[in-house]
């Protein structure tokens, strides 16, 4: 696995600890060559600037709205173009989200997923899948 894409409504908008747990991850696998990404469902526009701070303070390298590229998860187009813009297969990605729906969608699509109920929990399936160690 190359890549990794997280939701950002139900996961890396919870309590500040957990945020702050992510945050870690987050750059410790982009120091280990992990491509990262947020895929949300959001509308775009001003409402979204919280989540586009987290590719400004560099801790994703891409944000994808669906309200700004014209596509939902758990459909396809929305998976295909975050993995374009990771510029890796959808077979190279996990989605990490808290929608059991967009879980089926993404791993009906050649991804892999991780269903995100709390962190501690998650967070011991990404490690073992990119490989990567810490505390976190």
């Amino acid at each position: 696995m190359r890549g990794l894409i997280v939701d950002y409504c139900g996961v890396l908008d919870g309590a500040e600890e957990d945020r702050r747990r992510w945050r870690k991850l987050l750059t410790a696998l982009r120091q280990e060559g992990v491509a990262t990404a947020i895929l949300s469902n959001d509308p775009g526009g001003s409402g979204a600037d919280p989540i586009r701070t987290w590719q400004e303070a560099g801790y994703v390298d891409h944000v994808v709205l669906s309200g700004e590229i014209g596509a939902e998860k758990p459909g396809e187009e929305a998976f295909r173009v975050t993995a374009e813009r990771m510029e890796l297969p959808q077979s190279d990605c996990v989605l990490v989200d808290d929608s059991i729906l967009n879980i089926r969608g993404a791993v009906e699509n050649g991804l892999v997923a991780v269903y995100y109920q709390q962190f501690d929990r998650a967070v011991v399936e990404i490690v073992n899948l990119f490989d990567v160690e810490g505390e976190f």
